[in-house]
């Protein structure tokens, strides 16, 4: 598993929250359910989407919005339009004084809006998760992305506006494969791009020695690896890897693994039937003591206590 794939696994787009939502102008929406991630796919219309914090974008057909919770933002027609919804947590939808939308504003399967003819339409999946190993990429995100029509080509918008209106068996699952298909085509379009701010570890990727060393880190996390069996992996001596793997990474091989095992114990321990030895062995320490001691020491809590928050939360 890289970190890329590891944004999406785990409780990834699970029963994901999915809608089609045509608008008339005029029209405003308040954001405010405090998900971790959202990505808004432009099909027809304009809107203006406006973190709190931040320039508003203005986004057209075919362009990508992806918003990084849990910062409210507001999407609309024109900037100056009051609002006239508010998306709280668990799917609420009121007016800005609290009378209730749901009902109201329901145009059928998986489709919300003002209009059934309305001339903005775009598609909206928000994510729920909130899982350790995606905080890598997370924290590397801008609040607000924007990818431009211009800047990239894909069917999956066209296909997840086809499905997205199907009430057919399965057809969540099908949802939720789509959702992640392209939120990952988006993620690797945006990173790859001139003069993106990919984060350290992203860009080493593409490093001859340190991306070697980086992807067996990341796929084989149990692996009770030293800096001089990766060393033998890159091709280069021991010191060379050393330093070169903290030049491009910004921490030592060791350090980075530790963090990255954490990670993966983290996100596994959410599971309530997954035993402390079993998520010990999958990330590489040899006991539930010895995962424990890492976990407290870095974490400033036990695996027990992080499990408890987790399952209070």
């Amino acid at each position: 598993m890289d970190a890329l794939a590891g944004l999406l696994d785990g409780p990834r787009a699970q029963g994901a929250f999915l809608m089609r939502c045509v608008m008339e102008p005029p029209w405003s929406i308040r954001i405010q359910d405090r998900a971790p991630l959202c990505l808004t796919a432009m099909v027809s219309g304009h809107a203006w989407v406006a973190p709190d914090e931040g320039d508003a974008v203005r986004v057209g057909p075919g362009d990508i919005v992806i918003n990084r919770g849990p910062d409210p933002y507001t999407v609309a027609d024109d900037l100056n339009t009051p609002i006239q919804a508010v998306i709280h947590p668990g799917e609420r939808c009121t007016t800005p004084d609290g009378v209730e939308l749901h009902q109201q504003m329901d145009l059928g399967v998986r489709t919300w809006g003002n209009s059934a003819d309305g001339s903005m339409l775009m598609l909206v999946g928000t994510y729920m998760m909130d899982g350790e190993v995606s905080q890598r990429l997370l924290q590397a995100l801008p609040t607000m992305l924007v990818l431009p029509k211009q800047a990239w080509e894909s069917p999956l918008i066209g296909l997840l506006a086809e499905e997205i209106v199907k009430d057919e068996p399965g057809q969540e699952a099908v949802l939720d494969r789509l959702l992640d298909l392209l939120l990952i085509a988006v993620l690797r379009t945006w990173l790859a791009r001139p003069g993106a701010e990919a984060p350290a570890w992203y860009r080493a990727y593409d490093d001859p020695v340190v991306g070697r060393a980086l992807r067996m880190l990341h796929h084989h996390p149990e692996h009770p690896w030293t800096v001089a069996e990766l060393a033998v992996v890159a091709g280069v001596s021991r010191a060379a890897l050393a330093r070169r793997f903290a030049e491009q990474v910004g921490e030592p091989p060791m350090a980075f693994l530790t963090g990255w095992r954490l990670a993966l114990a983290a996100d596994l321990l959410r599971e309530p039937d997954a035993t402390l030895e079993a998520v010990a062995r999958q990330v590489g320490y040899s006991t539930p003591f010895a995962l424990s001691t890492a976990f407290k020491r870095v974490r400033g809590i036990s695996p027990r206590e992080h499990r408890a928050r987790v399952l209070a939360s």
